[in-house]
């Protein structure tokens, strides 16, 4: 079983490490497309991923533009508060492409739209917050897959 973790335009470093050693730790690869907020050798994002980092399944895109190019024909699940359906009906599968956009503003309104009946929302219960922490989020759908590829 194999899931890929995909961070659009990643801004914080303590985030990408975490997701990293998620990614590690439930054997997931992770895909990081630039521009990063941070710089990939930031002391942050290090200690956040701990001495994990060298032992990670990772790939580097100079773009968004270039990820598509390399992956267009992926099966992919798009996360973002405008998703219509929750990410419990995701169809999860090998290789599946789990797809995450920027802390600040998230996936970027054209991918929402294009790829719409793929784009899911993790519910949230309470109206006083507009999203989770990625790093949170992105361990939710991990273990989600996880438990359907069991």
């Amino acid at each position: 079983m194999a899931l890929n973790i995909v961070l659009f335009e990643p801004e914080i470093p303590n985030n990408t490490g975490n997701i990293g050693r998620l990614a590690l730790g439930t054997g997931c690869n992770l895909h990081l497309v630039k521009p990063y907020g941070f710089e990939i050798s930031d002391k942050k994002l290090k200690r956040a991923g701990l001495d994990y980092w060298p032992h990670i399944n990772l790939t580097e895109y100079d773009s968004v533009e270039d990820f598509f190019a390399q992956h267009g024909h992926a099966k992919f699940a798009f996360f973002s508060s405008k998703g219509e359906r929750s990410f419990w009906e995701i169809p999860y599968e090998d290789d599946l492409f789990l797809v995450f956009g920027k802390e600040s503003k998230g996936l970027d309104d054209w991918i929402t739209e294009k790829y719409a009946k793929d784009t899911y929302q993790i519910p949230m219960f309470s109206d006083k917050i507009r999203s989770f922490n990625i790093a949170n989020a992105v361990a939710i759908a991990v273990y989600e897959g996880i438990r359907n590829l069991k």
